[in-house]
C-alpha cells in the first residue's frame, strides 16, 4: 500500500504507519478512517483520529485511546530443526513490533506439531487468554473441534501454511498447496532428460494427515500421471521434517535405488537431501525440487544441487497474519482475505 499522510492544514503530517503503529491497529483500517470508508468501528475510528491529532500537533492522547483495549495474539508454530518455520517466527516478530510498542501483545508458541494431542491441549489451554490464534494446523478431528471450540466462543482463528478442512477458521493464510504440488510435477517433467525414470517423493509423515503435505503429493502425482506417464514414484520418504532423518533416508534410497532421477522434497529437510546428493557426488544426476527459500535451499541453488525452490514468502503470510487477527477486532464489515500466498519459483538465475 502506498505511504500517505493525513491532510491536516498546517500542522505536521504524520505517516500511515506511523498513525498504525500509535493506534495498534493495521495500515489498511488508518487508511479506512483517512479515506472516509464504512467497516471501521466507531471506537477505533475515535481512536485513529485521536492519534492523528496527537502526532499531528503533539497534544495528550484522549480518553478514548488510554481506554482502548490492549489484544494479545498468540501464534502456534512447530517446533524442531524446520527453518522455514524459524524464519517465519522472525518475520511475525518483526511485522507484530509496531503493534507490540502500541500495546499489542503477541505470543509465539513452538510445539510437537506430529502430536495431534498436544496441538488440540495447547490451544485449549491459551483460548481463555487470547483475542486471536493463528496455527500451522493437523488434519484431525480433535484438533477441529477444539478450533471451532474457540471460534464459537468468538475468538477468531486462523490457519496458517497448513489448511484445517471443515473448520470453523475465519482465514487460511498461506499457499494453494495442491498447486505448488501440479507445479512441482510440471518442473520435475521439464529437468528430468525424456522425462522418464524413478522419482523419490519426501514428505514429514505419511500416517499423519497433514493437508498441506497431502495437496502439495496430490498435486504432482497428478501432473506426472496427466504429462509425464514415464517418470514413476518409486519410494516415499518420512522425514518427520528433521535434516537429520532426511539425511539417513535419502542416503539409504541412494544406496538401493542408484537409477533415481529425481527428488521432490514437499517438507522441510532440504539440508539433508542436500548433504546426501553433494556426499554421494549425485547432485548432477538427479534432479532435486523443494518448498521454502531459506539459507540453506539458498546454498543448495547457488551450488547446483537444489535444481527449483517452490516459496511462499513468510513476510506476507506474517503481514496477513497481523491484519487479518487486527482487522476483525475493528472493522465492521470484515475482511477475512481468502486470497491463497502467491506461489514463487527459485532458481540459481533469479535469487533475490
Amino acid at each position: 500500500m502506498e505511504e500517505e499522510t493525513a491532510p491536516l492544514g498546517h500542522a505536521k503530517r504524520p505517516r500511515i504507519s506511523d498513525i498504525a503503529r500509535e493506534a495498534g491497529v493495521s495500515v489498511a483500517t488508518v487508511d479506512r478512517v483517512l479515506h472516509g470508508r464504512p467497516g471501521v468501528k466507531k471506537h477505533t475510528t475515535e481512536l485513529i483520529n485521536s492519534v492523528i491529532h496527537q502526532l499531528a500537533y503533539g497534544t495528550p492522547p484522549s480518553a478514548n485511546r488510554r481506554a482502548k483495549k490492549k489484544l494479545k495474539f498468540d501464534i502456534i508454530l512447530p517446533v524442531g530443526p524446520n527453518t522455514f518455520m524459524d524464519v517465519l517466527s522472525n518475520e511475525t516478530q518483526r511485522v507484530f513490533k509496531p503493534l507490540v510498542e502500541a500495546g499489542v501483545s503477541i505470543e509465539i508458541h513452538r510445539i510437537d506439531r506430529f502430536d495431534p494431542q498436544v496441538l488440540t491441549d495447547h490451544i485449549r489451554a491459551i483460548a481463555p487468554r487470547t483475542n486471536g490464534i493463528a496455527v500451522v494446523a493437523v488434519e484431525s478431528p480433535m484438533v477441529r473441534e477444539a478450533v471451532n471450540e474457540v471460534i464459537d466462543s468468538g475468538i477468531p482463528v486462523v490457519t496458517l501454511v497448513s489448511d484445517l478442512s471443515t473448520s470453523h477458521r475465519i482465514s487460511y493464510v498461506g499457499i494453494d498447496n495442491r498447486a505448488a504440488g501440479r507445479t512441482a510435477g510440471a518442473l520435475m517433467g521439464l529437468m528430468v532428460p525424456q522425462a522418464a525414470g524413478k522419482v523419490v517423493v519426501v514428505a514429514g509423515s505419511f500416517g499423519l494427515n497433514y493437508r498441506d503435505h497431502e495437496e502439495r503429493e496430490m498435486g504432482f502425482q497428478r501432473v506426472l500421471s496427466e504429462r509425464y506417464p514415464n517418470l514413476r514414484i518409486a519410494d516415499r520418504i518420512e522425514s518427520h521434517d528433521d535434516f537429520q532423518e532426511t539425511y539417513r533416508q535419502t542416503m539409504k534410497i541412494l544406496e538401493h535405488e542408484p537409477d533415481i532421477v529425481g527428488i521432490y522434497n514437499i517438507s522441510s529437510g532440504n539440508r539433508g537431501i542436500g548433504t546426501a546428493l553433494e556426499e554421494t557426488k549425485t547432485a548432477n544426476e538427479i534432479v532435486f525440487i523443494g518448498h521454502e527459500l531459506t539459507r540453506y535451499s539458498r546454498q543448495y541453488l547457488v551450488s547446483g544441487t537444489m535444481d527449483a525452490v517452490i516459496d511462499q514468502s513468510p513476510k506476507i503470510e506474517a503481514e496477513r497474519i497481523s491484519e487479518i487477527l487486527c482487522n476483525f477486532h475493528n472493522q465492521t464489515e470484515f475482511n477475512p482475505l481468502l486470497d491463497p500466498i502467491p506461489i514463487q519459483i527459485f532458481f540459481r538465475e533469479n535469487l533475490p
